[in-house]
């Protein structure tokens, strides 16, 4: 899997659980943990990280990454997308679907498959559930199933039909894949482009209600209940849709979801600027919502944190805020943003197992299904993968648009202050990022 790959040591770490977190060196070799003890004799010619007062974890595992490639490399490429996930800490991400044609047969599943071949992180695909993204034909699932796909999405826009969606549930149970959706009831978002509330109001822009994701939501897991599929639940955002997803997962239906680290930081209030680097979809909402975001995430209602990274280039965001597309870019800066987010909620530990153990076991790249050689956000024990991240918790930064390794410079947090950086990262074996400086 890794030939070439050098024999490394990550030195004076706090290895995070499971098995129980530990203070452990971690010794790789061929692309594979042989050895995570305390203390370990450094082989002759090894590299040595230090990894004094970091956490040593699994690589991080985004489930929602925008890389844009086919169609928009003016906004990212897959190569420049995986050297910005390697920065924040990220051995795998999930390519989503929504490119130039969108990725909803074997062709283009094979084309981003082989983009991703010799970057700096594993890029996982995503499938389209419908031809085109149009909501209307189910794409090949069973093709692309074949390939190793296990996530299909039609993100960017909800799968508006539910007899479409029931459909494409039954066959993806038959597959045994995952549908993941993105909740928008586009006739009550329609013409919205921040958060329904006070501060629309204020500033005279068009809301978009909860009720829009909402009603989405609990039309979805009702098709769940009948079908007996497995669904993910994108970019989650009001407190009305943690309500909905607890009873759901109370009642044992085969549900997660994913909050993103700007939904638990920025409110709505944020727009007061008409700053178009704050339109994302869904919006930024109220304060009552982070809340219980957080608290959903820390009881264990939401699962996992995903970025949405979603670049764009600054002639398409330097537009007035309701025509600029939405989102923001987040692979870099997650980390700090996740823990600084919840900071009282959830210990460095707990925020690094949400970005890295959860988001990997809902990906199906765990060790369940793939070899441990090959595993993405499973425990590092020996004959683990050589996926691995070294957070140092207490580290502050400022991001720096003209240093990020994107291609696009649309991130909120450009010039303030994070705390928790990613030190060192590796991907099969090898550092692609030492003292946070990637290394290729």
């Amino acid at each position: 899997m890794a030939e070439g790959a050098p024999t490394v040591v990550i030195r004076g770490g706090h290895v995070v659980g499971p098995p129980a977190s530990r203070r452990a060196d971690v010794v790789l070799e061929a692309g594979r943990v042989v050895a995570v003890e305390a203390d370990v004799a450094v082989p002759a010619g090894a590299t040595v990280l230090d990894a004094g007062g970091c956490l040593v974890a699994p690589g991080l595992v985004d489930l929602h990454t925008h890389l844009r490639q086919p169609g928009h490399e003016e906004a990212e490429t897959i190569e420049s997308g995986a050297r910005a996930a390697a920065l924040g800490g990220f051995s795998a991400v999930m390519a989503m679907p929504n490119t130039d044609p969108p990725i909803d047969c074997a062709a283009d599943a094979e084309e981003v498959l082989t983009l991703g071949r010799d970057v700096a992180c594993e890029v996982l695909v995503a499938g389209a559930i419908t031809l085109g993204r149009r909501g209307e034909e189910l794409a090949p699932m069973r093709e692309l199933a074949a390939m190793g796909i296990r996530l299909f999405t039609d993100d960017g826009a909800g799968v508006q039909s539910g007899a479409v969606m029931r459909r494409a549930l039954e066959y993806g149970r038959g597959l045994g894949v995952t549908l993941a959706q993105h909740c928008e009831d586009a006739s009550l978002a329609a013409g919205g482009v921040m958060h329904d509330g006070e501060w629309s109001s204020r500033l005279g822009l068009p809301g978009m209600p909860a009720a829009a994701e909402e009603a989405m939501l609990a039309r979805d897991l009702a098709l769940v209940r009948q079908t007996g599929a497995t669904m993910h639940f994108l970019h989650l955002s009001t407190k009305g849709s943690v309500a909905l997803l607890a009873a759901a997962r109370a009642e044992g239906l085969a549900v997660t979801a994913e909050v993103t680290p700007h939904h638990l930081a920025l409110l709505d209030a944020a727009v007061e600027g008409y700053d178009p680097v704050f339109r994302v979809n869904p919006p930024l909402r109220s304060a009552s919502d982070a809340e219980a975001l957080s608290r959903a995430l820390a009881e264990g209602i939401i699962d996992a944190i995903a970025t949405d990274h979603a670049p764009h280039p600054p002639e398409a965001k330097d537009l007035p805020f309701d025509q600029a597309p939405p989102g923001m870019l987040g692979l870099e800066t997650a980390l700090g943003v996740a823990l600084g987010a919840l900071e009282g909620v959830l210990s460095p530990e707990e925020v690094l197992a949400r970005m890295s153990f959860a988001p990997g076991a809902i990906a199906r790249v765990g060790p369940a299904d793939r070899p441990a050689a090959c595993a993405q956000g499973g425990p590092l024990v020996p004959g683990a993968a050589g996926h691995l991240c070294v957070v140092d918790p207490a580290a502050t930064w400022t991001p720096d648009a003209s240093r990020s390794a994107s291609k696009s410079r649309n991130s909120p947090f450009t010039g303030t202050t994070l705390r928790g950086r990613v030190r060192h990262t590796l991907y099969r074996g090898v550092p692609v990022v030492i003292d946070a400086e990637a290394q290729r």
